[in-house]
């Protein structure tokens, strides 16, 4: 039976990871300036740095202190074969560098991100955005929030979707092709915004962006955080026939094709 957190508690939680996540992006910043920095591939042929694997070092010493019974699921301790049971129902997913494509390329659209599940359900999440200094957390029954560069924290809400005016995230590297425009022909699309990493889901929480549809191999670690803020503000995230929340804890922590939508109601 799974250990449930009350509202309470996934608050405090909450402003503790938030924390954690500027505290990774402080590490990773001078890796980001650095011209020289240093890239190597993972056994599935991804990249990873030292950036990565020093911020995951951080949010793994903060999650532990916090929460020392919870166990943790993050990228690179799975890429190293460490991985903890989850069966009990509840764990952290971190990625500390969302993105690294984006990151290796000078682009700052990558994040850090950090999510409670429970129930196979993303219950808490922050996603920070070091090169822009933007924080974005959520949870269930806490709500969601930013804080942008030089201010406080303020309510964010994702915006009713509008099929005649639908503004489309879309990925920079995946996804692109038949499938994307088959779906993308239901509706009226008037903007459109390329950008990498768990950004997507935040441009919808915000109410900046309605839709990211997203075909092309996922982690649960990439989308967990993200999600969590989106379903704060009002927004779901679903498999690609709308029938099913996508959920976690699944084999692998590999997703399936999903779609990330703001407000429907």
């Amino acid at each position: 039976m799974t250990i449930r957190t009350t509202a309470d508690e996934r608050a405090r939680l909450l402003d503790a990871v938030c924390a954690m996540a500027r505290q990774a992006g402080e590490v990773i910043m001078p890796y980001f300036r650095d011209p020289e920095l240093a890239t190597r591939r993972k056994a599935d042929a991804s990249p990873v740095t030292v950036a990565d694997e020093e911020a995951e070092a951080v949010i793994l010493a903060g999650l532990t202190a916090l929460t020392p019974d919870i166990p943790i699921v993050a990228e690179e301790e799975v890429a190293a074969g460490r991985i903890p049971d989850v069966s009990g129902g509840r764990f952290w997913l971190v990625d500390p560098l969302d993105g690294t494509k984006e990151f290796v390329a000078k682009r700052p659209e990558f994040t850090v991100n950090i999510a409670l599940v429970e129930d196979r359900r993303p219950v808490l999440g922050a996603v920070y955005v070091p090169a822009a200094d933007e924080l974005y957390g959520g949870g269930i029954d806490v709500g969601a929030f930013m804080e942008a560069a030089g201010e406080g924290r303020r309510s964010i809400r994702a915006r009713r979707i509008d099929t005649n005016a639908v503004t489309v995230a879309v990925s920079r590297t995946y996804g692109r092709g038949t499938k994307l425009s088959t779906f993308l022909s239901h509706y009226k699309v008037t903007g459109q915004i390329e950008a990498g990493s768990s950004i997507k889901f935040c441009l919808i929480a915000r109410g900046e962006a309605d839709i990211y549809p997203r075909w092309g191999g996922s982690s649960e670690w990439d989308t967990a955080a993200g999600h969590a803020v989106l379903t704060a503000a009002g927004g779901s995230v679903t498999d690609t026939d709308d029938t099913a929340e996508l959920d976690y804890a699944k084999p692998r922590f590999s997703n399936p094709d999903f779609i990330a939508w703001g407000r429907r109601d």
